[in-house]
Formats: C-alpha cells, structure tokens, sequence
C-alpha cells in the first residue's frame, strides 16, 4: 500500500538527514489526512484509496510544474529548483507508466471485455481502462486510442 510507502520513505529519509525529502512526504501525507478528513463526510471512514492516492500525487505535480513556470517568470529559479526536487519526491511514489504496447494491448481488452463496436461505445471502454489501469496511463492520451481503435 502506497500509505506504507510514505511512512517507510520518511523514516528513511529522517534517519539519513535528507530535510528537503523529509519536508515533501510530510506534505504529501498532509495533503492525503486533508483528503481523507473529506471522505469522512462521505461516509468513508477508512481513507481514500490508492487510486485516489495516485490521483493526489498527480496534482501535487501539476501544481508544482504550474510553479516552476511562474517562479522562473519571476525570476526565482532557487524556488523553481525547489519545486522541481519536489516533483522528484513525489514520482518516486508513482507506478511506471505502460509501454505503448501494453496500453493498446488494454485498449484491445477492453474493447473486448466491453463488448463495444461503435464509437457511441467509447465511454464504457474508457470506464472499463479507469477500473484496471488508473494510476498507469494517461487518459488524455488514451482517449484518442480508443477512439481509433472503435472507428
């Protein structure tokens, strides 16, 4: 479980004096305690999921890429190369993406377990990819994928 990783990561980096690492999982857990404090008023009471998880992360670095721009703008590059450490951290605890192969080889599942022959079938090949790969590959890149693979 992702949640263990952090942990694990940060006594890791605690014990070898690493404070820029020690400071990023420390956000990324506070960022996931925020999260989980939410779904509590959903009724989850466990937490978020890894899913959800990896979802946080990738925000963390959409963020972070959005500030390396504006500081570098603003001609702060010390913070730019703070916030890029930072996505560094973060990425260590992201899955690999799949190769191109695997992704069409998924699309090709997917269209199969589905059952789709239209595009007007596109959603439910989407869904189906989001149930098995979330966290492995990029939608926005898939999409079109699919769309190809349905015409």
């Amino acid at each position: 479980m992702l949640r263990e990783r952090f942990n694990e990561a940060l006594k890791a980096a605690m014990r070898g004096r690493e404070a820029p690492t020690v400071s990023t999982i420390r956000m990324i857990l506070a960022g996931l305690k925020d999260r989980d404090i939410a779904a509590r008023s959903r009724g989850n009471t466990e937490g978020i999921d890894d899913g959800e998880v990896l979802n946080v992360l990738r925000g963390m670095i959409k963020q972070r890429q959005d500030s390396i721009i504006l500081y570098r703008e603003g001609g702060r590059p010390e913070l730019a190369d703070k916030e890029a450490a930072e996505i560094v951290v973060i990425e260590s605890f992201m899955p690999q993406p799949m190769t191109d192969e695997a992704i069409a080889a998924a699309i090709t599942a997917a269209v199969a377990a589905t059952g789709a022959a239209s595009i007007k079938d596109m959603g439910k090949v989407m869904a189906e990819l989001r149930v098995h790969y979330a966290g492995l590959m990029d939608f926005a890149k898939v999409g079109p994928l699919v769309k190809q693979a349905l015409t």
